[in-house]
């Protein structure tokens, strides 16, 4: 009896020539899965699965992950303001780990003995997968073609075409990744460390012309509406806001970032709903967290973003920064208002019933309502004693070795 492989599917070059090797060559029964995280239509994903069973898979599944993806990963994105290198909202990195995650479910499903991906050796997607399947799943062989074989694009090519294989060969100008929490985009402009990514290579052209304000409605740090328009699901929210900034050509970048394997790289991206997400909701937090809720949530974010680029997804440290993160979010309810305008945007202001700043307790810089000026007296003479103490020790200890010093040069 053949052995079982699942093999982590797209219906692009490298995994359409892992089905043909590992049916042919090595005589596996290939089960086939893909997990769209918000990157495919439904036509392509019927195009896709047509693909798997022209190439010869004996099972193919199509697994809806948008609302799981959500789920797991991006809601702690949000209610950490995570951004890499203070530019990118991990649109590769957080969706190849969900995939990961769902690949190996499937593995432990079908009682496979191997699963297989298309990775090449070259980027950070064969670290992340290879860790989640040897962590989910131990023992089950990692079968990597492209990798393990140095294959180059040309020998791809001519081997399928050796088998009969019928598709489009052709290599764009630019590889385009798209899911949920945003889309990247490689090309020759990345490959060096200079050059931006000219007009036509982003995905989404820039048609939307004036400004407009929306409005985004946050309840516990998730968002919940837009435009006064509820979703069942915040990935909905997402989705919906991203059909209408995306047209102003915002949260365009380009990322220059270090790999899990200590290179280098630059990768383009656009990310409008990601980004206009991220800056409001780090406006609203401004206004309802207290400044060490604001800095403790910094710091361990920050450490939760790399280590989830680095696929860690799986080490309980992260369960215990999202543990924090959601009970943070207890008071980030209420609604940020973002000027829309063709290559960028502001957030104009918050509204929340938790907004701590208050006019009950004080107008900054005009008026006090809190305290008095005796109070301030006494606090600011208190806050800065060992301060004061320090340097009136130092003082005193440096004017007696400047006089030992003077006498010495006298004798």
């Amino acid at each position: 009896m053949a052995k079982k492989v699942v093999l982590g599917f797209s219906g692009g070059l490298d995994t359409s020539y892992c089905v043909k090797y590992l049916t042919e060559d090595k005589g596996y029964e290939v089960h086939s899965i893909i997990v769209n995280t918000g990157g495919f239509s439904d036509e392509e994903l019927k195009q896709i699965e047509k693909h798997a069973y022209a190439l010869g898979v004996n099972t193919h599944t199509t697994v809806d992950a948008v609302k799981s993806y959500y789920d797991r990963i991006i809601r702690f994105l949000i209610y950490g303001n995570v951004l890499k290198n203070n530019t990118y909202p991990l649109s590769v990195s957080a969706e190849r780990l969900s995939q990961a995650l769902h690949i190996a479910e499937h593995v432990q499903k079908l009682n496979a003995d191997a699963v297989a991906h298309g990775s090449t050796g070259a980027g950070n997607d064969q670290v992340r997968f290879d860790m989640v399947f040897h962590i989910m799943i131990p023992g089950v062989e990692i079968i990597t073609p492209i990798r393990d074989l140095k294959l180059s694009r040309e020998e791809e090519i001519a081997y399928l075409k050796g088998k009969g294989v019928s598709m489009n060969f052709d290599k764009a100008l630019y590889s385009v990744n798209k899911g949920l929490w945003g889309t990247s985009v490689g090309g020759k402009e990345t490959l060096s460390s200079r050059g931006m990514l000219p007009e036509s290579a982003w995905p989404t052209q820039v048609t939307a012309t004036g400004t407009e304000e929306v409005a985004l409605g946050f309840e516990k740090g998730e968002l919940v509406s837009v435009n006064d328009k509820k979703f069942d699901h915040p990935s909905s929210a997402i989705q919906y806001l991203q059909t209408i900034a995306g047209p102003y050509g915002v949260g365009r970048d380009i990322h220059v970032g270090d790999t899990i394997i200590g290179i280098k790289g630059r990768v383009g991206f656009e990310a409008a709903a990601p980004m206009i997400i991220l800056k409001a909701h780090h406006a609203l937090e401004k206004h309802v967290l207290t400044k060490w809720q604001l800095q403790w949530k910094d710091t361990l974010a920050q450490f939760y973003g790399n280590w989830l680029h680095e696929g860690q997804i799986l080490d309980p440290v992260m369960r215990d920064i999202e543990a924090f993160l959601e009970h943070s979010q207890s008071t980030v309810t209420g609604k940020a208002f973002v000027q829309l305008h063709p290559y960028y945007f502001q957030v104009n202001g918050i509204e929340s019933v938790h907004d701590l700043m208050s006019s009950r307790f004080g107008k900054y810089g005009e008026m006090n309502s809190g305290f008095t000026g005796n109070d301030v007296r006494g606090f600011s003479r208190i806050f800065g004693n060992q301060t004061g103490i320090w340097n009136q020790v130092n003082e005193t200890e440096g004017r007696r070795q400047e006089a030992e010093e003077t006498a010495w040069q006298n004798r």
